[in-house]
């Protein structure tokens, strides 16, 4: 049966800028969200969690459950969720300040533990909600408000770390490629583990990189790319390190999927799980508080 995308619609006024690469991953999940609703996944068991910055506003304009934390706080909110209760499906929106810089520890260890979450992170290489300064992802050189003399240190390789912290599931998408990148979070919220996908979403405003990452991208399943095997996906994720290199290539795509035993699983096998049930008259107690 046909979803109705307009059920994903809200009240909220979108405020990001005109061209902003957020309006590619908004569709994207709205519409990931809607084809899975379509294959027999319950709208009611989607769970949305955002952090703090441009990013985070994905949480006022699509229509399902969820819980806006705080800053570099959204992986150990995702996973608590998840481990409260396994049955939802847990979406986690986070922007590369946000989840590289104060959320670090929290994603290394997400990974780790490969928590049964899907982790999509909106990457444009700066701080755009407060005007422009440099990330971990922002490549050298580049001038901000906090580096006015260029940032002199090479960028954080989010796609090679979350590899080496053992995620399951690791891939790369383009916030103007809306089908592929739709394809990429419908793929991560099937599997089973803890999925990773970094979003190249180009600042506009300030870090506008669309046109050096379209001359250099390319699909890692037009070329024969194997997931499965490690050593070749760490060695595609190599191929970029977010500087501005003009001779790199920009793979994007599943880097690596393999299946373990998950977080949830380890601890429900040692430490039984109690789901209690409760049923609330939502519109009573509304009506009891007078907001309806």
């Amino acid at each position: 049966m046909k979803f109705d995308l307009k059920k994903l619609d809200t009240y909220a006024e979108n405020t990001w800028c005109p061209g902003c690469g957020n309006f590619g991953i908004l569709t994207a999940a709205k519409q990931a969200v809607a084809e899975l609703v379509e294959e027999g996944y319950p709208l009611n068991k989607f769970t949305l969690v955002a952090g703090i910055g441009c990013h985070a506003k994905i949480y006022d304009y699509i229509n399902i459950n969820g819980f806006y934390s705080i800053h570099g706080r959204v992986l150990p909110t995702a996973i608590a969720i998840k481990l409260a209760n396994p049955e939802l499906i847990v979406l986690g929106f986070g922007g590369d300040g946000d989840t590289y810089a104060e959320g670090t520890a929290h994603f290394i260890h997400a990974a780790r533990y490969n928590a049964d979450i899907t982790m999509v992170v909106h990457n444009n290489q700066v701080f755009a909600l407060t005007t422009g300064q440099a990330t971990p992802t922002s490549e050298r050189g580049y001038r901000g408000k906090s580096t006015p003399e260029g940032k002199w240190e090479e960028p954080m390789n989010p796609v090679a770390l979350a590899l080496m912290a053992g995620a399951t599931f690791v891939a790369r998408g383009y916030s103007y490629d809306v089908k592929h990148l739709t394809w990429l979070i419908k793929e991560g919220v099937k599997h089973r583990g803890f999925a990773f996908i970094d979003v190249i979403q180009p600042c506009v405003t300030f870090h506008n990189v669309a046109p050096y990452v379209r001359e250099r991208m390319y699909k890692l399943e037009e070329v024969g790319h194997d997931p499965s095997n490690f050593e070749e996906a760490l060695k595609r994720a190599l191929e970029w390190n977010y500087d501005l290199d003009p001779k790199a290539k920009i793979p994007i795509g599943i880097f690596y999927k393999v299946e373990k035993e998950t977080m949830e699983e380890g601890y429900n096998r040692r430490i039984p799980y109690y789901k209690v049930e409760r049923k609330v008259d939502w519109k009573q107690v509304l009506a009891e508080k007078k907001i309806i």
